[in-house]
Formats: structure tokens, sequence, C-alpha cells
């Protein structure tokens, strides 16, 4: 009498079977990829015992630690997304949307900015506490909040920390040389010495994750039922985050920050129907090789020669996993809660005086604006310019300082208002422009110019950054409409968006000339560098069109703050009314990116800010969120051009750098939303 096999172990078997084959196969084709000519007849024939010495050199030497550090960083990824998206019972946890790579890529770049070369075992417990740092930040702030607010906690810190690590490689350009390829992750190896000390703390990482399978099994029933059957909660959790860190920075470590495969290899796991930890967690390893080893013989194979072995890895992975992120949100369903703003009232004349003092602020911002950089000048000098009575020398430094100091002043108030208008349409404080792809967007239309025309006239750049802007939008928009349209989709796609059009602009970098990319850093911090008198046209024209119709529509913006149904109750046409100042927001922020490029956190810090100010009115909260952000941006960009005179710091790097504090308090306080 024979047996039956229980089917689910029969199909858990095939299921991992597949997986392996799949993987082998990827592997093979692998090692047939490169710019030698050792192709795989000389490989067999060496596996046969009968190969050449060159075979063996190159196999060693190139190929074999290439492959090694694919399937070792795949599995530590793969492991840690699906153990972050158990821990916080959150789909789109990763070690990207929780800040991981980002803090652990700041930590290694802040070694070698200050001259540190560590050996590769250190230079991973550096990274590992950049990593953990991260991360406990991220799921402190977004406790008690959904997806969304996970990804905008986790996007915004993310943001910070790459702003300080931008600034490190903008400073320390040296001594930083070659690590904007490897910040997009790498598979570029040069012998085993990196691989073999490495992926024994991946190897044991995993392994670990795995032993306590059977307590994030309970942990999935709920905090109280595993509490019930002797689960230590706190404990679990915190063990399995301290895990999962450590494979994410031994990742970072290994290759640089490879994008979204901890969100990507967990979810085609949980596609096949499987949710227990025993078989979730050494298969998403499974996937997260074949999407790291499958990646890298996409692009090896599209682009061939020293191209495809140049591009990080970490491009395609990004992009993949931004579409993965794009379907999730079009799967996901609005938490249907309204914003909760600060309740503040304050009478007219309070709001009179801020916007008095404001303005008060704001002139001596433009005056200092115009007095410091590397040249200081005084008060008589401006006076005698606007009279035609300077000398050549001082003729030449206002005529260069003023198209920036009114680039900065313009810009800030653009992003401002943009943000004011998105939050209110998102009905989220933690909302800002950058959201909606328009930022990144923009970055792929300058950046494509910049490199493809590096001689175009500033009409050209700002036309195209435009473009680029408005497509991006209007993806973003198009994508997140599902029988009406979705605060918390519009979010999420948004952000998957500007991750996808992150990766295809450091394609575009690293694909035209990875060695010289201080030009295109500094204008994807936002640089009011070399602004001319033109290049503030669009964003002038854009404010005089679009602040008048914000003002018309500040009742519609008072009512869509609320919720859905309000806004129907006092004949608010919902989807028209939403495109229509979504679109203001969109034309106000890709003007403004046009001029100065990304400048960062204004659009969200800038709104709060007025709010906590003024209260949530609209007829209020724009006209001061305009104004605070003229002078944060004004003043950012005159701090970054005086501080370390002649050498500059990027306008956006300052906002991001000075935000970063308000926003972490900000998180804070409304971490129960």
């Amino acid at each position: 009498m024979t047996t039956a096999i229980p089917r689910r172990p029969m199909r858990l078997a095939t299921i991992f079977g597949l997986a392996g084959l799949l993987v082998v196969a990827l592997a093979a084709v692998h090692l047939t990829q490169g710019t030698s000519t050792i192709g795989a007849v000389d490989l067999l024939r060496l596996l046969a015992g009968a190969g050449t010495e060159d075979a063996a050199h190159v196999l060693v030497a190139s190929r074999l630690p290439r492959l090694l550090a694919g399937v070792a960083v795949g599995a530590g990824l793969g492991v840690a997304g699906a153990a972050f998206q158990s821990v916080a019972r959150n789909p789109l946890a990763s070690p990207d949307t929780l800040a991981v790579n980002a803090g652990a890529h700041l930590a290694v770049v802040t070694a070698a900015a200050f001259g540190l070369t560590l050996p590769v075992l250190p230079a991973g417990g550096l990274a590992f506490c950049g990593g953990l740092a991260a991360a406990g930040l991220v799921m402190l702030l977004s406790a008690g909040g959904g997806p969304a607010r996970l990804i905008l906690a986790g996007s915004a810190v993310a943001m910070a920390l790459a702003s300080a690590t931008m600034l490190l490689m903008l400073l320390f350009e040296q001594a930083t040389i070659g690590l904007f390829a490897w910040g997009n992750g790498s598979l570029v190896q040069t012998d085993l010495n990196a691989v073999t000390q490495m992926a024994p703390v991946i190897a044991a990482g995993a392994a670990a994750s795995v032993v306590l399978a059977r307590r994030l099994d309970v942990l999935a029933l709920g905090d109280d039922t595993a509490h019930v059957l002797g689960v230590a909660v706190r404990r679990t959790r915190g063990i399995v985050i301290v895990i999962a860190v450590l494979l994410s920075a031994a990742a970072v470590t290994l290759v640089g920050p490879i994008g979204f495969v901890g969100l990507c290899a967990p979810v085609i796991v949980r596609l096949l129907g499987l949710h227990r930890h025993g078989a979730v967690l050494p298969l998403a390893g499974l996937a997260g090789v074949g999407v790291v080893i499958g990646a890298d013989v996409l692009v090896r194979s599209v682009l061939g020669g020293q191209s495809g072995v140049d591009i990080p890895t970490g491009v395609v992975t990004s992009l993949f996993g931004a579409a993965v992120l794009v379907w999730l949100a079009r799967r996901h369903r609005d938490s249907g809660r309204p914003a909760r703003y600060l309740a503040v009232v304050r009478s007219r004349a309070f709001f009179l005086g801020v916007v008095g003092v404001l303005g008060i602020v704001l002139c001596g911002a433009l005056v200092v604006g115009m007095l410091a950089g590397d040249t200081w000048l005084l008060t008589g000098d401006v006076t005698n310019w606007l009279a035609g009575r300077t000398g050549r020398a001082i003729t030449f430094v206002l005529d260069q300082r003023y198209p920036r100091v009114l680039a900065a002043i313009l810009a800030g108030a653009a992003l401002a208002l943009a943000g004011a208008v998105v939050q209110a349409v998102c009905r989220n404080p933690l909302a800002e422009p950058g959201v909606l792809g328009i930022t990144a967007g923009a970055g792929v239309g300058a950046v494509s110019l910049l490199t493809l025309a590096p001689l175009a006239g500033v009409g050209l750049m700002s036309t195209v950054a435009l473009a680029g802007a408005l497509l991006a939008f209007t993806v973003v928009y198009g994508l997140s409409w599902r029988g009406g349209l979705s605060s918390d989709r519009l979010v999420l796609i948004g952000v998957g968006v500007s991750a996808g059009c992150a990766a295809i602009t450091t394609f575009i970098i690293i694909a035209t000339d990875p060695w010289n990319t201080g030009k295109a850093l500094t204008w994807l911090s936002g640089s009011t560098y070399g602004r001319t008198p033109a290049q503030i046209v669009p964003v002038a024209v854009a404010l005089i069109a679009v602040t008048p119709l914000l003002a018309l529509g500040r009742r519609d913006l008072d009512l869509l703050a609320l919720d859905d149904d309000t806004p129907r109750v006092f004949g608010v046409r919902l989807e028209r009314t939403r495109l229509l100042l979504l679109a203001y927001a969109a034309l106000l922020t890709s003007t403004a990116v046009s001029a100065v490029g990304v400048v960062g956190f204004v659009g969200l810090v800038a709104p709060h800010a007025a709010r906590a100010l003024v209260g949530s009115r609209h007829i209020r909260v724009l006209p001061v969120a305009a104004l605070l952000g003229a002078v944060l941006v004004s003043l950012a960009d005159t701090l970054g051009r005086t501080v370390i005179a002649p050498a500059q710091i990027p306008a956006g790097l300052v906002t991001a750098l000075v935000g970063t504090p308000y926003f972490v308090w900000l998180l804070y306080r409304t971490r129960s939303l």
C-alpha cells in the first residue's frame, strides 16, 4: 500500500526546484558575458580541464566574483525585504523604503570623503550602523500609519540622507570619484576578496532569519495573539530588524545600494500564494538572486561591451522595482482618513503681522543675497549699481548675482505654493510636489539635454525640463485614476514614477561620462549658479498666472483638505477641481525646477510651517507659505555660496539639511496619522 505525498510539500518542492533551475540558467548565461572574447565554449573546455590560462584568469578574476557578488547581494536583500515586510506588516517595506540603503550609503561615503580606507568587514560594520539608525528613525516616525505614511517617511528620510551624501561627493570630488556609479549598485568586482568576506555574513543573517520563521508566523497573527502564544513581540521584532539591516548593510558594502530588490523579491514570492515564513524567507532569497542576476544579464545583453559592464545593475532593478511599486499602489485602497493639521486659530491682526514680518525678512534676505558671496559688497555699491554709476568689476559681480537672487526667491515661492496645493489635494501634510513625479521628470529632461546638447541655450533647457515634468505628472495622474482619484494611491504611484525617473537619470549620466558627474550632480542638487535673466522668466510667468487662480480656488482647497464628500455637498466638481489644482502645482514646480534645479523640502516644510503660524485656511496659508518658501531658498542660496567661498554648496542641499530636523519633528508630531 502506497502513501500519498501531501500536495503542499510537493508544491513547495516544485517551486523551489523551478526557482533553482532558473537561477542556475541565469548564472550560466551570466558567466558567458563580458568584454573579453572568452565565450561559453572556452568555459566548457575549462571545466573539462582543457581550457586556456586566459580563460581561467577571466573566470576567476572577473566573471566569477561578479556572479558571486550578485548571488550574495540578491539573497541578502531578498531575505531582508521579506523580513522587513513581515515586521512592519506592510507590503511596501524594504531596505529602500525604510532608508536602510541610504543610511548605509552615507556612512560608507563619509568614510571615503574623509580619507578613511577601511577593510571590507569594518566598512560593513560602519554601513550597518548607518542603516540601522535610518531604519529605526523611519519605523519610529511612521508608527501607526499605513503604507503611504511609511513611503513618505522613508522617502523623505532617504532624500535627506542622499542630500548629505551628494554634498560630500561634491565637496570631496577627488576622494569620492567613482562612487556615483557604485552608489547605484554596481556588481563590478576585481577579485574574490570582498565576496569571500561578506558572503558568510549574509549566509549567517539569512540562516538566522529562517530560524525565526516560526516566530514571524505567530507575529503575523497580531501582537496580542503572539503574546498569548508566548512570543516576546518586541524582542523578536527587534532581532529581526537588526538581522535585516545587517543583510542590507552587507549588500551595500559589497556592491553599493541596489534599488528595490528587497521590495520585488518578496512580492514575487507572495504572488505564488506562500505565506509561511519557513518558505517565504528562503524563496525570497532565491527570487532576489534571480532579480539581480537577471537584471545584470539584461543590461549586458542589451548594451554589450564596456557600457554593459559599467552601467550599475541597480539602475535596472530600480526601474523594475518602480514598476512593481506602481503596480502595488494601483491595488492599494485609500485609508480614507482625513488629514489632521495643527488646530491653530489666529486673529486677522496676527495674520497681517506675520505677513508683514515675513515681508521684511524677505527684503532683508534679498539685500543680503545681493551683498554676500565670494566678494562682499556694501549697500552703497548696490545703490550705485542701480543708478548705473559702478565700476566694471562691481557691475560684473552684481550683474551675475541678481539673477541668482531672483531665481531663488521666485522658485522658493513657487515650490511652496505647489506644496500647499499638493498637501490639500492629497489630504496629507507630509506630501510635497516631488511625490507627483514632477521633480524627477524635470531631472530626466534637463540631464538628457545637458548630455546630448551641452551648449544648448537657456530657453531650450527650461522647455525640455518643463516637458519632462509635465509628462511625468501626466503619467502619475493617469495611473492613479481608477474609478476616481485616491490620495494614497496618488502618493505611492508618484514615488514609484519618481524612482523610475531617477534611475533613468542615473543611467544617462553613467552611460555618457561616468567620471564627470559634477555638472549634472550640481543641477540635481538645486543650484542657482550661472543663472541668467532668461531662466527666471518661466517661473515668474507661472507665478503671475497661477497665483490669482489659486486665490480664487482657496475655498475649494479648504474643502478638498477635509474629505471627498464635503466638496460634493457644496457643489464642487471633485475630479475636475483636483486635476486643475494639481496641474497648477505641476506648472509651478516644473518652472521652478527649470530655473534652479531640484530643491527638496521647500514644498513640504513651508506650507506646514504656514499652517502652524496662521491656521489651515488657504486664504492665509498660500501667501504665508509663498513668503516662507522664498525666504528659505534665498537664505539657503546665500549661505551655500558664502560659507566656503569661493567653493559653493548647492541651495537644494542646504534646504535639505536645514529642512530635515524640522521634517523629523513634523513626522514625530503627526505619527498618529
